[in-house]
């Protein structure tokens, strides 16, 4: 695991690209809990920083209106789209990502 940011850094109900080992993650903060994820939809590439969080632990597309789970990446109306997530760690205040 690798620090990524403070929970500060992430409002909630917000998102924060960091760059982490040379490659950018996207920190969500769903209801209090944070999610790391790709940072760009793997329909067609549109970058999820702008992304709708409506529902806790779904993320929206703004392009297409792909939905896609935090937790596992998965979008239920399109399976053969999916999300890289990666696993999460909280170190006190601390967000850690295992890339």
């Amino acid at each position: 695991m690798v620090f990524a940011a403070k929970v500060s850094e992430v409002p909630l109900w917000g998102k924060k690209v960091v760059t982490m080992n040379g490659q950018e993650i996207l920190l969500v903060n769903s209801k209090g809990t944070i999610y790391a994820c790709e940072t760009e939809c793997p329909h067609q590439g549109a970058p999820l920083s702008g992304a709708l969080l409506k529902d806790a632990d779904i993320i929206t597309c703004q392009r297409h209106g792909y939905r896609f789970n935090l937790q596992s990446g998965e979008c239920k109306e399109f399976p053969e789209y999916t999300l890289k997530t990666y696993p999460v760690q909280m170190v006190g205040d601390e967000i850690h990502v295992e890339i």
